[in-house]
């Protein structure tokens, strides 16, 4: 499309990115046919052609409003216009920067402020993370019911990591509530990595992504975060690290995408596409390493110690039954959709169809805490597909949507390495 952005557009940081991804859009709208809010609210200012018009729009010098902001506010980031749209449009980038622009433009109501900067303040650091969620468990029994369902449910615990031993070593990133939602995660990951011959160092001072400052539109926040995790990590790189393996594919997307934001800074660029080179998301670790040493001798069954994954009810075959909820940021950002399902597969599970599996489940980041009756309505609509089997458990790749999903108190859900490191000891 044609564009003619303002003096005042010119002079940001990345006008010339932006001018160059609306002009690859030629507003054919295939996108809108995959959006999940489009198809929820059937408004084209809520799907991909018309947020990138109304950022258009801005860029061009129209005035904009919070009203502008809303529909920007419920894109769910989940990248399925990228992988429909036909002519490659970027878009998750056209719409930081809109997003970012617009932050400057249009002041947020005092309440909107406060839930953002409280997020930001709790998410990113798992100390302050765990406490507050061991407080909400503990008050539990006092509040109101339809407070306490959003409180998660304490995950496996963790077992034991085994310690360096091999040759060949990993990097790993820890993620901020994957330890204290699900502890067991990670662990179990690196007993598998280390069953294969891979052991996990420690990169002490890494910390959070940066993911949630960045998409709550505090940009330079997360890339503060970005630079401080590569300091971290390089000494480990620098040492013959072959990689580094991302358990969320959440954290996996945006650390994919250091090199490219990070592009700018002469003392950071260079290391921040060696670091997004080595990114890697568990399943891409683990489709090239030899699985038949995983092999049980026995056939598989979902494991026991996993609590609540095994309805009596259900007949011995129909245990075996999963469903995999594939994350928007494993199969649009990451573009490794069927990989997990492959190595299940590959590894005897038995895995149920799934209807419509590339939407998205409503959690998105912090999309489920900020636009709450949206995201309920998608996670309903997903559970409702991954139930359509009759699966007795269902495991996933993300622990946003891992949370979010098992939150709604149905099938029960897991991370998918869990599953594989209690199946083959």
């Amino acid at each position: 499309m044609q564009t003619n952005l303002s003096d005042a557009a010119r002079t940001l940081s990345r006008a010339d990115e932006a001018e160059q991804i609306l002009r690859s859009c030629v507003h054919c709208g295939f996108c809108n046919a995959t959006c999940p809010t489009y198809q929820l609210l059937g408004n084209e200012l809520d799907g991909p052609r018309g947020r990138i018009y109304l950022i258009k729009q801005m860029l061009e010098g129209e005035a904009v409003t919070q009203k502008t902001q809303l529909h920007l506010d419920r894109c769910l980031t989940c990248r399925n216009c990228e992988t429909t749209c036909p002519s490659g449009v970027n878009y998750h980038a056209l719409l930081d920067i809109g997003r970012a622009e617009l932050e400057r433009r249009v002041p947020r109501p005092a309440a909107e402020r406060m839930l953002r900067e409280g997020l930001r303040r709790a998410i990113p650091h798992p100390a302050v993370f765990d406490a507050l969620l061991k407080a909400g468990r503990a008050l539990r029994p006092i509040l109101p019911a339809a407070l306490g369902r959003k409180i998660p449910r304490r995950g496996a615990s963790p077992k034991a990591r085994p310690a360096p031993r091999h040759p060949r070593t990993m990097l790993m990133l820890e993620g901020c509530v994957q330890p204290a939602l699900s502890p067991n995660t990670n662990a179990a990951a690196a007993r598998v990595l280390d069953r294969l011959g891979i052991s996990i160092v420690d990169a002490e001072r890494a910390g959070c992504c940066g993911a949630t400052d960045y998409h709550l539109n505090a940009q330079e926040a997360g890339l503060v975060r970005a630079r401080r995790n590569i300091d971290a990590w390089w000494p480990a790189i620098e040492a013959g690290a072959e990689a580094i393996v991302q358990t969320a594919s959440g954290c996996g997307a945006f650390v994919k995408e250091y090199g490219h934001l990070l592009r700018g800074d002469p003392r950071y660029a260079s290391k921040a596409q060696r670091v997004s080179e080595l990114a890697r998301d568990l399943v891409e670790v683990l489709a090239g390493e030899p699985l038949d040493r995983l092999q049980a001798n026995s056939p598989v069954t979902l494991p026991t110690s996993l609590p609540a994954t095994l309805p009596e009810s259900l007949p011995g075959q129909a245990q075996r039954r999963i469903a995999f909820h594939c994350p928007c940021t494993l199969q649009h950002a990451q573009k490794l959709g069927g990989a997990v399902e492959s190595i299940l597969q590959r590894l005897g599970f038995d895995l149920t169809a799934v209807p419509d599996a590339h939407l998205c489940c409503g959690s998105a980041g912090t999309y489920s805490i900020t636009q709450p009756e949206l995201a309920e309505r998608l996670r309903n609509n997903r559970l409702d597909a991954l139930e359509s089997g009759k699966p007795a458990l269902i495991v996933t790749a993300n622990i946003g949507c891992q949370t979010y999903l098992d939150s709604a108190g149905r099938t029960p859900v897991r991370h998918w390495i869990e599953l594989l490191d209690a199946s083959f000891p």
